[in-house]
């Protein structure tokens, strides 16, 4: 073979392969993305003040001591309001900023002395407001990632309701959305 021929032929394999690495990067391409997380902080809740409606006196008929997340208190029926500290709940929850949540209640749905029992049906609002039902079931954090729920409520008081100190229990779960 010549020098001629094999110069030829070497300059068509050079050829071939380059054609061939220019035509598999003409149909291929390649891009990278980043990948991120953010960890929140993790959210939580207390309870620094506890609901109470105060002392109040019950009458031959029966009646009702209502108390707003602001902290109103009125009674209705036969029920006399009677002096006492009354107040709202408060339950304080914190996470991170500008989040929103959700908020489920549980606890008795009534308040007992051991023996006898008073109806009581939760009121409550992220906010110290006036409202006399209701609950609140959402919450948004602010930008400092805090946000309190106030709880009122309202006791059904029977006609001659016994003397007595009654208790019972307000949970607040809550949970990012």
């Amino acid at each position: 073979m010549s020098k001629h021929a094999r110069l030829t032929k070497l300059s068509f394999a050079a050829l071939a392969l380059a054609m061939t690495a220019a035509a598999g990067s003409a149909v291929a391409a390649q891009a990278t993305a980043t990948s991120t997380s953010t960890v929140v902080t993790p959210i939580s809740i207390t309870a620094p003040v506890n609901l109470s409606f105060g002392s109040f006196a019950a009458g031959a008929t029966g009646g009702t001591v209502t108390l707003t997340p602001g902290g109103a208190r009125t009674a209705g029926g036969g029920v006399t309001l009677a002096g006492g500290t009354a107040g709202a709940a408060r339950f304080d929850v914190s996470g991170s900023a500008s989040l929103t949540y959700s908020i489920v209640f549980s606890g008795a749905a009534t308040l007992s002395d051991g023996s006898n029992t008073m109806a009581f049906t939760r009121i409550s609002d992220t906010s110290a407001s006036a409202i006399t039902s209701g609950d609140v079931a959402t919450g948004t954090l602010s930008s400092g990632g805090a946000q309190s729920i106030f709880v009122g409520g309202v006791l059904t008081v029977s006609a001659n309701q016994p003397a007595g100190t009654y208790a019972g229990s307000v949970t607040a779960t809550v949970e990012y959305n």
